[in-house]
């Protein structure tokens, strides 16, 4: 995965020791501990701004609460993150013009194709991390989600950072990192539209390292149009993965959304719970998805 030195060579067990320690020294355990109160995320002042970037550059994520309100303005968070280094957005087929996506029911009234995907439903959302189906050169490293407006009830998120991840599954069995570090380990099948092949098949790592050292994860806990490496190695890991995940750790957060908060990570593991709204109540937040990490 990487070159001697790095935390994330197997055989570097001093490398691996010492990163592990300072994460686990410093990784917020409340979810307290990454809100940033912020007036306007369109105009940061300096230290709002370097206090969202030493969260994520030490635990890959924070929380803004801003005074936007139900503002549904989308310059909020395209100048957020243009502020935080995060420009190049990943435009794909369901997002906006704009290439930041409204994440609503209401959106599946719009636009019908929407209503087949979980993100444009009021149901749960399980454990994964954004980008997933995408070409290596379209690797999602950057994520912001802006709250318009919160449902009625329900929709909460559990966050994790995926540093945290690999430390718990590397500390149990390395053997585990080394399956899930390989190139076929989960495979997202090809989708087809009336055109034929819309998306072509996509094989990659769960985890990897970037060209700046850092760790990536690529995952998914859905159990419909996911094929993982099917040998004893892969499925061992992918299980014990998964009970991680099911476990509550000391470094899951939990919590809500509300209108004129946002979450700026390094596209983190993250989950949402289902959601019932009111006809004042629709819930609305917009997503943007970039191929830089926080901070550029």
């Amino acid at each position: 995965m990487s070159e001697r030195g790095s935390p994330f060579d197997l055989a570097d067990r001093a490398a691996y020791a010492e990163w592990r320690q300072r994460k686990l020294d410093t990784a917020p355990r409340r979810l307290e501990d990454i809100l940033v109160k912020v007036g306007d995320p369109r105009r940061l002042t300096l230290a709002e701004r370097e206090r969202l970037l030493a969260l994520n550059a030490s635990a890959n994520l924070a929380v803004y609460v801003g005074q936007t309100g139900r503002d549904p303005d989308k310059e909020i968070i395209r100048q957020l993150g243009a502020q935080l280094g995060l420009k190049t957005l990943d435009s794909h087929w369901l997002t906006d013009d704009d290439a930041i996506s409204p994440i609503s029911v209401r959106g599946a009234e719009v636009r019908g194709e929407r209503r087949e995907f979980i993100p444009y439903t009021d149901k749960p959302i399980r454990w994964h991390t954004d980008g997933y189906y995408n070409l290596p050169e379209r690797t999602v490293r950057g994520l912001i989600l802006h709250c318009v407006e919160s449902a009625a009830t329900g929709g909460d998120n559990q966050l994790l950072d995926h540093d945290i991840a690999y430390i718990l599954l590397r500390d149990e069995n390395p053997d585990f990192i080394r399956a899930l570090s390989a190139p076929d380990a989960m495979t997202i099948p090809a989708r087809t539209d009336d055109n034929g092949v819309a998306r072509v098949e996509q094989p990659g790592p769960v985890f990897s390292v970037d060209a700046g050292g850092h760790l990536h994860m690529r995952y998914t806990a859905r159990t419909v149009s996911i094929a993982w490496r099917d040998d004893a190695a892969t499925q061992a890991a992918k299980v014990a993965l998964e009970r991680i995940l099911a476990t509550p750790t000391p470094w899951t957060l939990h919590g809500r959304l509300e209108p004129g908060m946002g979450l700026v990570c390094n596209n983190v593991l993250h989950d949402r719970a289902g959601f019932t709204e009111a006809p004042d109540r629709r819930r609305l937040l917009y997503r943007a998805r970039y191929y830089e990490r926080v901070g550029g």
